[in-house]
């Protein structure tokens, strides 16, 4: 006769970091790629005008920004893995009704479904990022002097998403429309949500923190770490002139280049391939030479790069430009990954997560506000001060994080 010797769930081994973490983080990055770059591309295509292509832009990251903080909350109080698992389903769900209502819209009905699905999957495309993010610090934390391996993986990860998904979604946009594009987000969406790990990993449960007191435990968690604040600083600057390049490709590449919308996709995807090979490069570097070397190495080549991008008139050399640049994004991203998570406490990590993503999130709405407003003369102007800007952040940030302790010793 067979005795129990526990609770059934007690016998259940714990999620592997294949299982656990880069499973479901893959297919949301596979979502979150696709909707970032190809829901400006389906606002292009259904209303063929660059002005509400650059609002679309903004109202696929306003809402996001908005959400960052009762995600940041919601994290700490019911734990990752329920709030992905949430975020991910309600997703597939809003995408797939998405999906069913464009055949039948025309014109103005069409119009307002494209930018209520960018807004609506903006917001849920940023609940699944702060709780796959407060799974990745948790791993990180565990992996001690290793923690900047693992995010380099995670980094890897999304960075496939960002190969495969503009791709993807230009393509099936091109061949079978908007459904076929919905559709196949529904399907990432969805098996990121059956994938998460079923584990109650926060707290306990209850009515979530209030949103304005998460933003100030975050914001003084924040305060207490200079290091950190300095690198927010920094990459948020970069980040307008990157947000800046997004938001233009759709009209630059289609409009100015006469290309397709295909060939979007494949400049965010060639630049994903760069940054893939970039990171593994990036982590050796980091093992051999510490943080600060190689994180002020990839700031010269991320400001020179983008300078360079707003001089450049054919596809070719803008494709190749912009690989660069994004290969040089990712050592610094790396670099903020492996300090966020040694240096934030794991009490208030989905807060202040939250309100360091809402931080270097930002620019990317004032780009598709740019991009709407800019006259198109004058947009190869706007880049390349915003371009200007990075240049000089990213300068002052790394002199004062020079003599930051530990940046410079070896993670080997």
């Amino acid at each position: 006769m067979r005795h129990r010797v526990g609770p059934r769930h007690a016998r259940r081994p714990a999620p592997t970091l294949l299982r656990g973490i880069y499973l479901p983080r893959s297919m949301d990055a596979g979502a979150h790629a696709m909707t970032t770059f190809g829901i400006p591309l389906l606002v292009l295509a259904t209303t063929n005008s660059a002005v509400l292509t650059g609002v679309a832009f903004a109202l696929e990251w306003v809402p996001r920004l908005a959400a960052f903080a009762l995600a940041g909350a919601m994290v700490d109080r019911y734990g990752a893995s329920p709030v992905f698992r949430t975020a991910s389903v309600l997703r597939a769900l809003t995408v797939v009704a998405a999906a069913l209502a464009l055949p039948y819209s025309d014109g103005v009905g069409a119009t307002v479904t494209v930018m209520l699905l960018a807004a609506s999957t903006g917001v849920l495309s940023e609940f699944s990022y702060i709780a796959a993010e407060t799974a990745g610090g948790a791993a990180s934390r565990a992996a001690g002097s290793r923690a900047h391996r693992v995010q380099s993986v995670l980094l890897g990860i999304d960075q496939v998403g960002t190969l495969a998904g503009p791709a993807l979604a230009g393509l099936l946009l091109e061949r079978y429309g908007a459904t076929g594009m919905l559709t196949v987000i529904a399907g990432f969406s969805l098996l990121a949500g059956l994938l998460a790990p079923r584990q109650r990993d926060g707290r306990a449960a209850g009515l979530p923190e209030p949103v304005m007191k998460g933003l100030r435990t975050g914001w003084s968690t924040m305060r207490s770490l200079p290091t950190l604040c300095w690198l927010v600083v920094g990459l948020t600057l970069s980040n307008l002139a990157v947000g800046l390049l997004q938001a233009a490709a759709p009209v630059i590449v289609i409009q100015h280049m006469g290309r397709s919308s295909a060939d979007v996709g494949m400049i965010w995807s060639v630049a994903a391939v760069a940054t893939l090979v970039a990171v593994a490069l990036w982590r050796r570097a980091i093992d051999r030479y510490g943080l600060w070397p190689v994180g002020a190495v990839a700031a010269a080549i991320a400001a020179t790069t983008c300078l360079a991008v707003t001089l450049t008139h054919t596809y070719t050399t803008y494709l190749v430009l912009i690989a660069v640049l994004m290969a040089a994004e990712g050592g610094m991203t790396v670099m903020l990954r492996t300090l966020r998570s040694h240096l934030i406490p794991a009490s208030a990590f989905g807060s202040t997560l939250a309100l360091s993503a809402l931080i270097l999130l930002a620019p990317f709405p004032v780009a598709g506000v740019l991009i709407a407003v800019t006259p198109p003369a004058l947009l190869v102007h706007v880049m390349t001060g915003c371009a200007v800007l990075q240049a000089v952040g990213l300068a002052v940030t790394f002199a004062r994080l020079r003599a930051a302790p530990g940046l410079r010793t070896a993670l080997a």
